[in-house]
């Protein structure tokens, strides 16, 4: 990141960017002997030869079926620990999505939840069940602190249905940006419960409220849905480290092939046009980014982001996001240096494994560096039946299921 960018310029960035999960929030429960080791790599799947990639061949088994499977099949939550107690928050009523704008395959909806804490609390475990897995892609749960409850319930008030449109985030300020945002949860392809480690978890002021974000994706369909979440939580006089999520974005820029150059959206303009025209002014995140990032567009299929630390901040979970065009994505601390370390590395993408991985303890300080690196590949969408009748076009961030994005996901404490 250049290094004239300032906490404002970061949290002014974060006020316009569009941010997708994979499944983050807490870590899942694991004892340090039991984490992942910093720098190791886990490989899905072999990657193809260049040959074969430039051909288009070599594509995993899981790129050959439907390239977005939601069956979550039945999965229970771990056992409850010392202390622990458990609540279900479901949405009001079902809800049937659409395409907002009536453009699209994607619809962004956000739903107020209230689980009428009369005492702080820590939050442990999330455990989303999505009701309709065909038209859940994916599920966020955002905190809403009592200061702000007013807010989500005016915008909650102010839409026709249940819920209201919410394309990037919740449509709550954030005055944290990136380096702790609000995020509590979630649930993605292949995601299950998400505990914590024993002594951590997120700390839920009494009167606070969850806004529980769903990203439809009309691919196959619509179909209502009612979806819930179950809660882990813990008393908040527990001794317990409070957790926060530091996001890692960096723009997409990723071109045509050349044989199909000529195509109506391979123009960058073109492209971020439509995006915009599909989601609103969240359409606009790939612009944004460079604030945050620097540096200026530039077509390729690898994208990079360097961000910089201010303060003292243990990293203790990783996950990764990205959408069905994704091939790798690697998190580094102080590439380059004597002191570098690759916190994680997935050298062939798996939509339907996003789940965050905790790994042994890393500290960072003021003036280290993280970078989170991803790359798209074009000739995945002749292997996947999402992309069917879907020509080639320049890739941006953008929030449909057909679009890209490229995120990084710490899991971090702080003194």
């Amino acid at each position: 990141m250049a290094s004239w960018l300032t906490r404002s310029t970061a949290a002014a960035a974060a006020a316009v960017l569009s941010v997708a999960l994979a499944a983050c929030g807490s870590s899942d429960n694991a004892s340090d002997a039991d984490r992942v080791p910093v720098g190791t790599v886990t490989t899905l799947t072999p990657e193809p030869s260049p040959e074969a990639t430039e051909a288009g061949e070599g594509a995993s088994d899981e790129a050959t079926d439907n390239g977005h499977s939601h069956q979550a099949g039945a999965v229970k939550p771990k056992p409850l620990r010392q202390g622990e107690e458990r609540m279900t928050l479901s949405m009001p009523a079902a809800y049937t999505p659409s395409a907002p704008n009536g453009t699209g395959t994607d619809d962004y909806r956000c739903f107020l939840l209230d689980p009428h804490l009369q005492e702080d609390a820590f939050l442990t475990g999330t455990f989303v069940q999505p009701g309709n897995p065909d038209v859940v892609h994916h599920v966020i749960l955002f905190a809403v602190p009592p200061d702000m409850v007013a807010d989500a319930e005016a915008m909650d008030a102010g839409s026709d249905g249940e819920g209201w449109t919410c394309f990037g985030g919740s449509g709550l300020r954030d005055n944290d940006g990136l380096n702790s945002a609000p995020w509590l949860g979630a649930w993605a392809p292949g995601g299950k419960e998400s505990v914590s480690a024993p002594g951590f978890g997120k700390k839920l002021p009494a009167g606070s409220r969850i806004i529980m974000q769903v990203h439809y994706n009309l691919l196959a369909g619509p179909g209502p849905d009612q979806s819930d979440t179950l809660l882990r939580l813990a008393p908040g006089t527990a001794d317990i480290t409070p957790l926060e999520t530091m996001l890692l974005p960096a723009p997409v820029e990723m071109p045509c092939r050349e044989e199909y150059a000529d195509g109506p959206l391979c123009d960058r303009d073109a492209s971020m046009a439509d995006v915009i025209a599909r989601f609103g002014g969240s359409g606009n995140t790939n612009n944004a980014l460079y604030l945050l990032c620097g540096g200026k567009p530039k077509a390729s299929n690898t994208t990079s982001c360097d961000r910089d630390i201010w303060e003292p901040t243990t990293i203790r979970g990783v996950a990764g996001h990205m959408h069905l065009l994704g091939r790798s994505i690697k998190i580094e601390v102080n590439p380059g240096t004597p002191e570098a370390k690759t916190i994680m590395d997935i050298p062939v993408w798996d939509f339907d494994n996003q789940a965050n991985k905790p790994i042994k303890p890393v500290t960072v300080d003021f003036g280290d560096v993280v970078r989170v690196t991803c790359r798209h590949v074009q000739w995945l969408r002749d292997k996947l039946p999402s992309f069917e009748g879907i020509p080639d076009k320049y890739v941006v961030w953008g929030e449909g299921t057909t679009d890209e994005m490229c995120l990084g996901i710490l899991t971090v404490t702080r003194p």
